[in-house]
């Protein structure tokens, strides 16, 4: 019971911290997204789109699966992390070299010859970043998520003022480069002041064996999930304009706020917490369920609730010219909801050490992708998005079904678990969707939206006594009181 009571003790913090670091960075981030969306347009927009699928996938491959490898192993020595280090960096200088050199046929490709002095800037990121990578290793593994939050808000705050000043300066597209170049160079040099390590020179043959058969799986399989989450801004840039590849990834972005980066938190501290317990079946099932059960209570309610209110959002927020991008969020909040038990489901076969299972699973589920990708070039782009819908359901049934005999903990029981949660959430959503018929100012009509949802939310799990809701009202008023009582 003890050791119960400090693993969740240590959870909670971790998860404070990674959700103030997230909600730090993203509420930086987000505030400075909206400036700049009203400086540059949906065609600018598209611009940095296109290039973010190449360094999305050039830091997959950096990586190399090493983050997880090096969380997982319990006894990690200073050898370890510097094999890692150096690997990390050299593969970096060599892929940045390949996308500078790659430049030109890459403004060919897309038809844009602006793009190709953009690409060579923009290589130097992945270098950047990964010099940055084993030492937010060390600081996630030790659950430290305090030192990051502070390196997020300096980093965030200092490339948005940089992003804003120069886009007011009419720099236009190269305001967002400079944005995320300083971000990056930002957060890199706080991790290096903050972590105190520096790398031995030392490589280990034996480390990098040891960490790459686990990793490599692990590299493959992160390798064709973001090239084929970026393949679709491939097929929007290559066969629509920049301006729709611009209004898809707002539309994306908006909707990630609340899926991807709660997934994100909450596996950055489930991950090494959970790996500390991997021996121990009865407890892990536990931690687990409590983890699926509270996350998707919150993606739920988020998500739908942000579709509901789509259309209010992007006008107060963005403006009118990024109007068209609503449908496209709706769509993607839809799918949105089911990404954190893709991850999670995931996240048990890391933990588990079946990494070639996880790489099976990615291969079938991109196979079956492929169909909503053929109705993005030959029907529209919104069939495209429900069409990821349907397979995201088949994604997931898959995910669960092979991740399940390890916990004991089959597909049935995990739907049953999560099925209050999306029941009290879509008698929350339906109203407020109503709500956005109502012939009112978006500026008065979005508050109303969010007090009801909110009202409609708390009241159900309260007249209910819905079990996750009391978890997360159990983490959450301590917090709450504390700050209070300081005040």
């Amino acid at each position: 019971m003890a050791e119960d009571d400090s693993l969740k003790n240590k959870t909670v913090s971790g998860m404070g911290w990674s959700a103030l670091e997230n909600v730090t960075r993203l509420g930086v981030t987000f505030v400075v997204s909206i400036i700049l969306a009203r400086l540059l347009s949906p065609e600018e927009y598209g611009m940095i789109g296109i290039l973010t699928i190449f360094i999305s996938i050039f830091n997959a491959i950096v990586d190399s699966g090493f983050t997880n490898a090096l969380i997982r192993k319990q006894n990690a020595t200073d050898t370890d992390y510097s094999t890692v280090f150096y690997t990390n960096f050299v593969l970096s200088v060599m892929l940045a070299a390949v996308l500078f050199f790659c430049a030109k046929s890459i403004s060919v490709f897309f038809e844009r010859p602006e793009l190709e002095l953009l690409t060579k800037v923009m290589s130097s990121v992945v270098i950047i970043n990964a010099l940055s990578i084993v030492q937010r290793v060390r600081t996630t593994k030790a659950i430290n998520f305090k030192t990051q939050t502070k390196i997020t808000f300096i980093s965030s705050i200092g490339s948005g003022v940089i992003g804003i000043t120069m886009a007011y300066m009419g720099y236009g597209v190269w305001s967002l480069v400079g944005q995320q170049i300083s971000n990056q160079l930002l957060t890199t040099l706080f991790f290096w002041v903050y972590n105190k390590w520096v790398p031995k020179f030392i490589f280990s043959w034996a480390s990098f064996k040891e960490m790459w058969s686990f990793g490599s799986k692990l590299l493959v399989s992160s390798l064709i999930a973001t090239a084929w989450n970026e393949i679709y801004q491939v097929v929007i840039g290559k066969c629509y304009s920049p301006a729709t590849l611009g209004l898809y990834t707002r539309a994306k972005q908006f909707a990630d706020l609340c899926s991807s980066n709660l997934t994100t938190v909450v596996q950055r501290v489930s991950y090494p917490v959970l790996s500390s317990i991997q021996d121990d079946r009865a407890r892990l099932k536990g931690a687990y369920q409590r983890v699926i059960k509270t996350t998707m209570l919150l993606t739920f309610v988020l998500m739908l609730g942000m579709s509901s209110c789509a259309e209010s959002i992007i006008f107060i927020l963005l403006g009118e010219q990024w109007l068209e991008c609503v449908p496209m969020l709706q769509i993607i909040c839809i799918y949105g909801m089911l990404y954190p038990l893709h991850a999670l489901n995931l996240n048990m076969l890391e933990v588990q050490g079946r990494s070639d299972l996880f790489l099976k699973l990615e291969i079938i589920k991109k196979i079956i992708a492929v169909g909503p990708l053929l109705l993005g070039i030959f029907v529209d782009i919104n069939w495209m998005l429900w069409g990821s819908v349907v397979t995201g359901l088949f994604a997931y049934y898959l995910n669960a079904y092979y991740s399940g005999p390890f916990l004991n903990y089959s597909i049935k029981e995990q739907v049953k678990d999560i099925l209050p949660s999306f029941g009290v959430s879509v008698a929350m959503a339906v109203p407020i969707y109503v709500m956005s018929f109502i012939p009112l100012n978006s500026f008065i009509l979005l508050p109303l939206q969010i007090v009801a949802g909110a009202s409609i939310t708390i009241s159900i799990c309260e007249a209910t006594k819905l079990p996750e809701y009391i978890e997360l009202k159990g983490i959450a008023m301590p917090i709450i009181n504390k700050v209070i009582r300081r005040k």
